[in-house]
């Protein structure tokens, strides 16, 4: 049998992690100081231009906003997956910046759908954080 280094303590069952492409265009917006909403109309695939508004609604009490702007964001971060080659199953680690406005919009999601009463898809959301990596809840909690 041979051995070969490369593949020790790998899961070869599973996939390997996806990386978002980077968004400069919409980091130079934020860090322009731009408002989260100008940024989603110029950049509306931006998952985290949609995490942002819904933080800053649920920051604001305006939970049915923060879950709607979370929901589109998760919709355009699983668009942005796919479009990485994600199928559906597999890490999305949260130390790859790109990633974070999608597992952002996801954690929103999940709060806000505590909030309104949505137990079954805040199950879901919590497996889907933690599939996609064990640390982003605890990460994006942290701030």
């Amino acid at each position: 049998m041979s051995s070969d280094a490369s593949i020790v303590g790998k899961n070869l069952m599973q996939p390997a992690p996806t990386q978002l492409p980077e968004e400069p265009e919409v980091l130079a917006r934020i860090e322009a100081g731009d408002l989260p909403e100008d940024i989603a109309i110029r950049f509306p695939k931006s998952s985290l231009a949609w995490a942002l508004m819904a933080e800053d609604a649920w920051a604001e009490g305006r939970t049915i906003d923060a879950y709607a702007f979370a929901r589109v964001g998760y919709h355009r971060g699983l668009d942005s997956l796919r479009g990485a080659g994600w199928r559906g199953a597999g890490p999305v680690p949260y130390s790859h910046e790109p990633n974070r406005g999608f597992l952002r919009s996801l954690y929103m999601l999940g709060q806000a759908a505590a909030a309104i009463g949505e137990g079954e898809e805040v199950h879901r959301i919590e497996a889907f954080l933690v599939d996609a990596d064990p640390t982003a809840t605890e990460q994006i909690a942290q701030g």
